[in-house]
């Protein structure tokens, strides 16, 4: 029997969810955003990290819903996923709330755009978040954009 290599599994999944982002940028900074606004957002956004949710998120759709990773519907809510966990840290990070001057080794989201940006890039991160799970014609976005807004609400990781 072969052996499970976790490091690399979670290597070429990483690998993937980074492709991922980087093909929806366009969609993260729609037409019209303020160039500051789409930079600040983008700067957490890309700082790497784990990506342990959306990871969770494909392996999941291949494993128990034998979807397939090139579904639109399951690389846009592993990016979403990704989306709501930046906007959280980027505001956790804020003076109001854990006052960080790190994040990634990078000075935080607030450090180098103020704190007013932070929190407007943080707040678009979540809200364009809602908007890729929706942006398709598939029945199961709706569904899916209610779990996310449970999850990231008051009852779920606000609360």
């Amino acid at each position: 029997m072969a052996s499970f290599d976790l490091d690399s599994f979670l290597g070429a999944r990483q690998a993937r969810v980074e492709a991922l982002l980087r093909e929806r940028g366009d969609l993260l900074v729609p037409s019209g955003t303020p160039p500051k606004l789409a930079e600040a957002m983008t700067y957490s956004l890309m700082a790497g990290g784990k990506r342990l949710r959306p990871v969770l998120c494909l392996t999941f759709a291949e494993t128990v819903a034998r979807s397939s990773l090139a579904s639109g519907v399951v690389a846009d809510a592993a990016c979403a996923l990704e989306y709501v966990h930046t906007y959280s840290l980027v505001h956790d990070d804020l003076p109001a709330m854990d006052d960080d001057d790190y994040r990634r080794g990078r000075p935080t989201n607030h450090k180098v755009y103020g704190e007013a940006m932070a929190i407007l890039a943080g707040d678009a991160l979540l809200t364009e978040a809602f908007a890729l799970v929706a942006g398709g014609p598939e029945p199961v976005r709706a569904a899916l954009c209610r779990e996310l807004a449970v999850a990231a609400g008051a009852a779920g990781m606000v609360g």
